[in-house]
């Protein structure tokens, strides 16, 4: 029976890669991934074969990694940024799964961007949290939008994926106008960039400087609920404790 495991490596630096995501890693014969992340993986497994594809060819990657790990003794791994089960690929994977009775799929856990990035900041995610992404190439625009508003309604903190890109530069912003309707302008917030690596670049600002912000898809943005603070430069929730 072939193996897939599904490995979450992080923000990609062996550091920031869990001991069963390395342990994966160094059995599998393939690794397939987007090719960011499979560059990053090379650094710490230069000698694997590896299989790259292109953005928007996640579902023919993951086919492809199935058919090879079927009917035979091989161990493939399909890698994900940050952890496989969040906006990765061990959604679809365990979809298709069902074709090919004959492989074992493991999903390996891994470090996301919200939790990477909020030790950055400081401690923004010490109460309830969610994760919203503002990419619509899967999701539409009016359901994003129901959520953030949902967010705020509920005083969540919000981590923000893939705020805004060449091909959506005005997410971020509409983002903020609906997040402004509904929450003080002063709201703590921080962005992280290039997390985990040698550029990782941070801020923390108000909800109103965020909505100027310039940023992109390898940024993750953090928007502080009412109990949200600024404490010696750094993001920080209060859980409700006597301090």
């Amino acid at each position: 029976m072939g193996i897939l495991y599904v490995a979450g490596i992080g923000p990609g630096g062996e550091k920031y890669m869990t001991g069963e995501a390395l342990s994966a890693l160094a059995d599998s014969d393939v690794i397939f991934g987007f090719g960011t992340y499979t560059e990053l993986v090379k650094k710490v497994f230069p000698d694997k074969e590896y299989r790259q594809t292109g953005m928007g060819q996640e579902i023919e990657r993951c086919r492809e990694a199935l058919e090879i790990a079927s009917g035979s003794d091989i161990c493939v791994s399909v890698v994900s940024s940050g952890d496989a089960g969040v906006y990765g690929m061990a959604g679809p994977i365990l979809e298709m799964a069902g074709d090919y009775p004959d492989v074992q799929v493991q999903v390996i856990p891994g470090v996301s961007a919200a939790l990477s990035g909020g030790s950055v900041l400081g401690a923004p995610l010490m109460n309830d949290f969610c994760v919203i992404s503002l990419s619509d190439h899967l999701t539409p625009m009016n359901v994003i939008e129901n959520r953030l508003k949902a967010a705020c309604e509920g005083d969540l903190v919000i981590v923000i994926y893939n705020p805004m890109s060449k091909m959506r530069p005005d997410h971020l912003n509409k983002a903020c106008e609906i997040m402004l309707s509904l929450k003080d302008p002063d709201t703590c917030c921080g962005w992280v960039r290039n997390i985990g690596r040698e550029d990782t670049e941070s801020r923390i600002l108000t909800l109103k400087e965020l909505e100027d912000e310039k940023l992109d898809m390898f940024t993750t943005v953090y928007v502080g609920n009412s109990q949200t603070v600024f404490i010696n430069g750094k993001l920080v929730t209060k859980r409700g404790y006597e301090v």
